[in-house]
């Protein structure tokens, strides 16, 4: 959609649906700097760190369960949605802040743990599901002709945020007294102020009307209807695959450089990791916008993760790894693919939901989606934990109590899921035309 000649700022598609994005998921997606801080809160509050980590799970349960039950909502207002999404985010920031807070002076309580629980996990959760959901369709509606680059551009944002806000975090953890809890109410203010602007911003374009009054909108099922259900079950399906098999393998991430003797690098691995992530979210949903169908998309990056994961169980690269050069650079390809891949399956979703269904129930169907978000992050990464942990052998590596076996063993595991996850979108997802309005 061009832009107004007279409308200004006002019908301007950057400030009215780019810019807003932008805003809302550089803020929300800091949630994947939970690993920057989690061994911090545990030592503060006195728990064992498997013990604060159902906080990030429950984050990830409650974001995809949220948008899946209010995309009605989303659908229907987005400055409600948005709205929604700052307050519930920001107060469970500060909310976590405080229980971390009343967890140091009373280590080993459990109000504390539960609270962090509730704050980070449920609270946060609805307003990272809002807040996800929110700008999707309006950007999609503003950029017709190039709906993946633009969705792709929001969603790089979520996945960028990692890369922005760790060094942040860091550097308060390391210089400000009691810094873990002021940490999280310092930018519970700031994520407010900028989730804020971007509430106020965020606009659909004039000469999109929702069904209003006489006009019936079509309920989900009857949406969904007009395509083979199974062609739904296979969008779904290959979806959470995978971010299952991007879970697993990012979980484990720090251990397996210590295998390969990289963990000296650890965090420069991370940075470029996070980059190869939101690189993926914006290059492979812009590519999707020059193919007849864009489920040709998610046959690459399947294609791509069984070759590379598949190189490296063949080299066995994590456990031979160490002084190898050419495997180091193999388990590292593995990394970075897997990385791009995770982040292009998020940002390609609305598109092909869009190219399938249409743009009239794209927020709720979208948000029923994001379900296999919430289940994948119940599952990822503890199956790849319950795999290092019921095989292979714990050894010491320089410091560090390693299982590269068990490491290597999960790719087993995710290769099959790989495989299962290109069948679907192979055999279930039908070829879409782009022909959806």
């Amino acid at each position: 959609m061009e832009q107004s000649k007279t409308g200004g700022w006002r019908t301007n598609k950057w400030i009215r649906a780019a810019i807003p994005a932008l805003l809302l998921h550089c803020s929300i997606g800091t949630v994947y700097c939970w690993s920057v801080f989690s061994q911090e809160i545990a030592d503060y509050i006195g728990f064992q760190k498997s013990a604060v980590e159902w906080a990030f799970s429950f984050a990830i349960f409650f974001l995809g369960m949220s948008a899946a039950f209010l995309g009605n909502i989303v659908e229907k207002d987005i400055h409600k949605s948005s709205l929604i999404a700052t307050i519930c985010f920001s107060v469970g920031m500060a909310l976590t802040g405080f229980f971390i807070y009343y967890g140091g002076n009373h280590p080993g309580s459990y109000v504390s743990l539960i609270g962090i629980f509730i704050s980070y996990g449920f609270i946060m959760g609805v307003g990272l599901g809002t807040g996800y959901l929110s700008p999707v369709k309006t950007l999609m509606l503003w950029f017709k002709d190039k709906k993946g680059l633009a969705t792709g551009l929001a969603v790089a944002g979520f996945g960028a945020a990692k890369a922005i806000a760790s060094p942040i975090m860091t550097s308060i953890l390391n210089n400000v007294e009691g810094g873990i809890y002021k940490m999280f109410i310092i930018l519970a203010c700031v994520y407010f102020v900028m989730m804020f602007v971007g509430h106020l911003l965020l606009k659909k374009p004039d000469d999109w009307h929702e069904p209003t009054g006489g006009e019936k909108a079509p309920t989900i099922m009857e949406t969904l209807k007009t395509k083979p259900l199974t062609n739904y079950i296979g969008i779904w399906l290959m979806f959470y695959i995978n971010i299952t098999c991007g879970l697993a393998l990012i979980s484990q991430e720090k251990s397996i450089l210590k295998c390969i003797g990289l963990v000296g690098a650890a965090g420069i691995i991370s940075s470029v990791s996070a980059i190869f992530n939101a690189g993926g979210r914006l290059g492979f949903s812009a590519w999707a916008d020059h193919l007849k169908d864009r489920n040709t998309i998610y046959k690459l990056i399947f294609i791509l993760s069984i070759v590379f994961t598949a190189i490296v169980m063949i080299t066995n690269g994590i456990v031979n790894g160490g002084g190898n050069t050419l495997l180091i650079v193999l388990v590292l390809g593995l990394i970075f693919m897997v990385n791009a891949g995770y982040g292009g399956g998020f940002s390609n979703v609305p598109t092909l939901l869009s190219d399938h269904y249409g743009m009239g129930s794209i927020s709720a169907i979208h948000g029923i989606t994001l379900s296999a978000w919430a289940f994948a992050g119940l599952t990822g990464n503890q199956l790849a934990t319950f795999i290092v942990n019921h095989s292979g052998e714990w050894i010491k590596i320089g410091e560090y109590d390693v299982n590269p076996v068990g490491y290597q063993n999960v790719l087993y595991a995710t290769i099959v899921l790989y495989i299962i996850a290109l069948c679907a979108c192979m055999f279930l997802v039908k070829p879409s035309g782009k022909d959806a309005k």
